[in-house]
């Protein structure tokens, strides 16, 4: 599944993250450290700060900078009123691509035992 999980991912990782900030407020580690208990494991820190830093430029998120023990004070990551609006229209997208995904998977299926018994 690696490549392919990876790539189906790149275009949704955005809206998964939102889903995530909307849980809770997070900082960047905390975030990765979710997406790998969630199975997510290839998923690399770099990626997500990249991630934060252009959904933070969207005004997707608010951020608020805490003190921490170990160095430099944490961005804390949470959703803005419009990080809830994309995360709302994500989720209808997701809805109706996942609607649409699982009828063409269901009809692949269905031609397929159809095929398999033709001859029977």
């Amino acid at each position: 599944m690696g490549n392919q999980m990876t790539e189906m991912l790149k275009g949704t990782l955005e809206g998964v993250v939102l889903a995530i900030l909307a849980g809770r407020p997070a900082y960047g580690y905390e975030i990765t450290a979710q997406l790998r208990d969630q199975g997510f494991s290839e998923i690399v820190e770099g990626t997500i700060y990249a991630l934060l830093v252009r959904i933070e430029q969207k005004g997707l998120v608010d951020v608020e900078k805490v003190p921490s023990e170990k160095g430099p004070p944490r961005k804390v990551y949470s959703l803005s009123t419009n990080g809830r609006e994309q995360l709302e229209e994500f989720w209808r997208t997701w809805s109706f691509l996942a609607e649409r995904i699982e009828q063409l998977h269901t009809s692949n299926i269905d031609s397929t035992n159809n095929t398999d018994n033709e001859g029977v």
